[in-house]
C-alpha cells in the first residue's frame, strides 16, 4: 500500500467514525428528549406525537354549561368503584399516580370499563366558564376488549381535609390500601360528558370525558402539599371545534 492510500484509508476511517459517533450522539440526545411542562412543554408537545398539534378532538377544553346540550342516553354512566384494595402511589415525572391492584369499573351503554389508574393535577386541566379549580383527580378506565378509554375527572376546591388525598400524599413511593370510591363526590349523578383525547403525549383521541359537576373538598394544606410536586403540570385548553358538550 502506497503512503498516499494509506492516508486516503485513514481520512475514509476517521470521516466514517465522526459519522457514526454523530449519528450516535443524534439518537442518545432523541432518546433521551422526553415530554414535560417545561422546556419541552405543551408546545412542544406536536414533536413527540403529531396529534398533539392537528388532532380536532383534543382536551381539556373550557366546559361552557350554557351552551351543552341534553345527554345522549347511550352515555349515561354508571360506577362502580367501591372496591377495597392496595395501590402503588408513585411520582412518575409528571404527576402523582395510582395504580389499584384491583381496580373498580364504570359502564356505559353496556360496556364496561375497568379502572386503570388515577393520577392527579395541581391545577384542573378543563375550566368551567374560564374557571380553574384548584386540583382535580383524573380516573383512566379502559375497556378490556375494544381497548377505548373513558376518563371520568374529579374537581377539588379548598375546605376541609381530605382524609384520601391524605393517604396518598403521606404514601408517595409507598404501598397503601385505598377504596377508588372515597375518591367520588356524594353527587355523582350530575356531569358533563363530550369526546376527547388524553391531556398528554401521544394525545390520543376518542376517549370518553366525563367531569363530575359536583367537587369534593381539600384542605389548604392538602393543596400546598401537593403543589410541593406539581403546581402547572397542566395542558390548556383546547379548540371545541365541530364537538358537542352533553350534560346530566
Amino acid at each position: 500500500m502506497t503512503l498516499k492510500t494509506l492516508a486516503q484509508s485513514l481520512v475514509a476511517a476517521a470521516l466514517i467514525a465522526t459519522a457514526s459517533s454523530a449519528a450516535e450522539h443524534e439518537s442518545k440526545a432523541h432518546h433521551e428528549a422526553h415530554w414535560d411542562y417545561a422546556e419541552n412543554g405543551p408546545a412542544h408537545w406536536e414533536e413527540f406525537s403529531k396529534t398533539c398539534g392537528i388532532g380536532h378532538h383534543q382536551s381539556p377544553i373550557n366546559i361552557v354549561p350554557g351552551k351543552s346540550i341534553a345527554l345522549n342516553p347511550q352515555y349515561v354512566l354508571h360506577l362502580d368503584e367501591d372496591i377495597h384494595t392496595t395501590a402503588d402511589i408513585i411520582d412518575n415525572g409528571h404527576s402523582i399516580k395510582v395504580t389499584p391492584k384491583a381496580g373498580g369499573m364504570i359502564e356505559l351503554g353496556g360496556e364496561k370499563f375497568r379502572l386503570l389508574q388515577f393520577h392527579f393535577h395541581g391545577k384542573s386541566e378543563h375550566t368551567v366558564d374560564g374557571k380553574r379549580y384548584d386540583m382535580v383527580a383524573h380516573m383512566v378506565h379502559q375497556n378490556p376488549e375494544t381497548k377505548q378509554l373513558a376518563v371520568v375527572a374529579v374537581f377539588f376546591t379548598e375546605g376541609k381535609n381530605n382524609s384520601m388525598l391524605d393517604n396518598i400524599i403521606g404514601n408517595v413511593g409507598r404501598e397503601a390500601r385505598i377504596d377508588p370510591q372515597d375518591l367520588l363526590p356524594a353527587d355523582t349523578a350530575h356531569y358533563f360528558h363530550y369526546i376527547g383525547s388524553l391531556t398528554t403525549p401521544p394525545c390520543s383521541e376518542n376517549v370518553q370525558w366525563y367531569l363530575l359537576k359536583t367537587p369534593v373538598e381539600a384542605s389548604k394544606d392538602q393543596i400546598d402539599a401537593f403543589r410541593k410536586y406539581y403546581v402547572d403540570n397542566e395542558r390548556p385548553v383546547q379548540e371545541l371545534f365541530d364537538r358537542s358538550i352533553e350534560a346530566n
